[in-house]
């Protein structure tokens, strides 16, 4: 397994863009996908965005499509979210999570960093 730290979440205006970071530490080598989830108070946790590890290949939410992009540095060992045109109901806390193969669960998370969005 991996370790995930994430950081640049905050209050945020409606319209407004942060970009989330996420460290990993380990043997990245490991790593098949990389991806983002969200959970908001009372809801279950939301898958958001993944980044294949080895290629550019990511896959979207249609929830936040159009909205957020997920992207990767090798070289830093970091997956960001840039997300834009923040609204309200992207309020919750951002969860980073690396899967080691296909076959296996996203089994290595971050603690999470909060997201609020005001309107």
């Amino acid at each position: 397994q991996v370790q995930l730290v994430e950081s640049g979440g905050g209050l945020m205006q409606a319209g407004g863009s942060l970009r989330l970071s996420c460290v990993i530490s380990g043997r990245a080598s490991t790593v098949y996908n990389m991806a983002w989830f969200r959970q908001a108070p009372g809801k279950e946790r939301e898958f958001v965005a993944a980044i294949r590890w080895s290629s550019e290949s990511t896959y979207v939410s249609s929830s936040v499509k159009g909205r957020f992009a997920i992207s990767k540095d090798n070289a830093k060992n970091t997956v960001y979210l840039q997300m834009n045109s923040l609204k309200p109901e992207d309020t919750a806390v951002y969860y980073c999570s690396a899967q080691s193969s296909p076959w296996s669960q996203y089994n290595s998370w971050g603690q999470g960093t909060q997201v609020t969005v005001s309107s």
